[in-house]
């Protein structure tokens, strides 16, 4: 039996939600290019993409930006539990519970996407009770008359986004909504190849994506621009990094093997946000170790990834730092319960099996003679 550690290059079902080919940067939901979906789609639409299988009609849009508007407010038990805890746990500890008791709540007999629905439609409000809560600002009530993205920032900022801060969460949230086999959605599939609910599959993806080799590297990749002070000091910030066996945060990917297309978009949308702003600073600093580590890794085949500019973009649209993985959590669950939809169509158990390597035909000894 060949051993592959981390399930490299194994693949444990077929799929049409997403492709990616690593060797030239591109990235396909359903066969849709992510450039142009990023550039003439929405969060929405491409939400119904991904859970349907095709771009939606005019009525068919309309139905599930209605339906996820409907579906935003959260129980008076969630946000009384996230109120309480809100300034001394993890956020994503906090999201995981809440998303568990949204389980404990629905009792009703509803398709996957339509609880699918409900959990993309309540995060985002999860997410801006933590951070008012800990800014000792009064919770923001979402808004039904605003789009996914534009009530998000307004839940957590307090005011409407205007069209260029929209516009860049929104394409923030499809770029981080599927990544085909990546650890939270094999996560959520174990979980659910036993043929357990869809909220403990999504729970299992959020535990998953808190570990900071998953959903981490934003915030971290954002502190390095932070520990810079201009452009002109990066080249040897750089050098003493990697001279001394640390790594450029938000370069490299276990698939891309040149730059991520979604790191390519970002970086366009980041230098728009924070043009004239002080956070211009850390953009100008980013570009540049951008620019001298592809120098440096790039024959490597290590190039920038999503987190290297997402963490700066979600910082300049106004999230604190350490809610980042839940911003992440948030896209994810889209392509989440879109690839457990898939899975259960043709479930079989999850079970690998391992290389055993301990002894065999030990002598028990009884606990009084063991010295």
């Amino acid at each position: 039996m060949e051993l592959r550690k981390g399930l490299e290059d194994i693949a444990i079902k077929e799929t049409s939600i997403t492709y990616i080919d690593g060797d030239l940067g591109r990235l396909y939901y359903r066969g849709y290019s992510i450039y142009d979906l990023a550039s003439f789609s929405n969060f929405e639409e491409v939400s119904y993409l991904i859970w349907y299988g095709k771009l939606p009609t005019q009525r068919e849009l309309a139905d599930l930006k209605s339906h996820l508007a409907e579906e935003r407010n959260v129980s008076e038990e969630i946000s009384t539990f996230v109120s309480k805890v809100a300034k001394t746990a993890n956020p994503m500890d906090i999201l995981r519970t809440a998303v568990s008791m949204m389980g404990l709540e629905d009792r009703r007999e509803e398709g996957l996407v339509t609880k699918a629905i409900k959990i993309t439609a309540k995060i985002p409000t999860i997410i801006s009770l933590i951070q008012r809560t800990r800014r000792d600002q009064k919770f923001i009530e979402p808004d039904p008359s605003l789009s996914h993205a534009e009530n998000f920032l307004y839940m957590i900022n307090g005011e409407k986004p205007d069209l260029n801060f929209s516009k860049t969460m929104d394409v923030a949230l499809m770029l981080h909504m599927d990544h085909e086999m990546n650890a939270s959605t094999m996560a959520c599939l174990v979980v659910a190849s036993t043929l357990s609910d869809i909220y403990s599959s999504v729970v299992a993806g959020i535990s998953a994506l808190k570990g900071p080799l998953h959903g981490g590297a934003n915030s971290e990749a954002l502190k390095q621009f932070m520990e810079v002070e201009s452009p002109d000091q990066v080249e040897k910030y750089v050098l003493n990094k990697l001279s001394t066996g640390h790594r450029l945060m938000g370069f490299g990917h276990r698939i891309y093997k040149t730059m991520d297309p979604r790191a390519k978009i970002l970086k366009d949308y980041a230098r728009e946000v924070t043009e004239g702003k002080p956070t211009e600073r850390l953009y100008k600093v980013a570009e540049k170790i951008e620019e001298i580590g592809i120098k440096i890794l790039g024959k490597r085949g290590i190039y920038p990834n999503v987190d290297f500019y997402s963490g700066l973009v979600f910082f300049s649209l106004g999230f604190d730092t350490d809610l980042f993985p839940t911003i992440f959590a948030s896209a994810r669950v889209v392509g989440w319960t879109a690839h457990v939809d898939e899975y259960l169509l043709d479930n079989k158990l999850i079970r690998p099996k391992a290389i055993y390597v301990g002894d065999l035909g030990k002598k028990y000894i009884p606990i009084d003679e063991r010295q």
